[in-house]
């Protein structure tokens, strides 16, 4: 059965998305992640936490942002460009918006 927060999150990013065409949804790595042209923007993962993929650079700043860490998969540290929001950062949907964006902003450089 599916961790319900990282349905609702996952419902929250469709709705914010509002269905544009190019982003593609897929259950990855035990979250739900969304993609545009192949690439990872952002995912659902457990606990309501938000997969965000950005820029290095960008990402050395934002990591000091409360609630916000260095990804990790298993044992497994991501790179630098892969953060995790916490579900507290991320939880109105302004909030949520504005991580999506900067998702977005970075995806041709990453």
């Amino acid at each position: 059965m599916a961790d319900p927060a990282v349905v609702e999150l996952a419902d929250r990013i469709r709705a914010l998305l509002g269905g544009e065409g190019e982003i593609e949804e897929r259950a990855m790595f035990g979250s739900r992640a969304f993609l545009s042209e192949g690439r990872i923007l952002v995912g659902a993962r457990k606990g309501g936490t938000l997969l965000v993929r950005v820029a290095a650079e960008r990402a050395a700043a934002l990591i000091t942002e409360p609630g916000v860490s260095r990804a990790v998969m298993g044992a497994r540290t991501m790179s630098d460009n892969w953060l995790d929001v916490s579900a507290e950062a991320v939880a109105d949907d302004a909030a949520l918006m504005g991580w999506i964006d900067l998702a977005r902003e970075d995806a041709e450089g990453v």
